[in-house]
């Protein structure tokens, strides 16, 4: 008897805004740190993000807070021929989320 194989369901892709001044970006991803990988692909060094439109029970929102850098590695070998020979390799490490009432 064939065993059926229980799939296991994404998650939904979630909004991160990061704000620098008066500024507004907006990073896509399913995790923090996916977003974040996305902003130190941009120059972003000091990564603070905020869930789009979620707030915590107790009405405080989470900031997560990262640390971001991009290294300039070789591209793979079975590149496609429009990639440079160098590609940019975003790389970050979580310093820890913070709960703040306000934005």
């Amino acid at each position: 008897m064939a065993r059926k194989r229980s799939r296991r369901k994404k998650a939904a892709k979630k909004y991160y805004v990061l704000k620098k001044g008066k500024q507004i970006h907006i990073f896509t991803g399913r995790s923090p740190r996916q977003a974040a990988l996305k902003a130190a692909t941009r120059g972003f060094k000091d990564i603070r993000l905020r869930e789009r439109g979620r707030r915590n029970k107790d009405g405080t929102y989470t900031i997560h807070i990262f640390k971001g850098s991009v290294k300039v590695v070789k591209a793979p070998e079975n590149r496609p021929d429009w990639l440079p020979a160098k590609v940019k390799k975003p790389v970050v490490r979580k310093i820890g989320i913070e709960r703040v009432r306000k934005i």
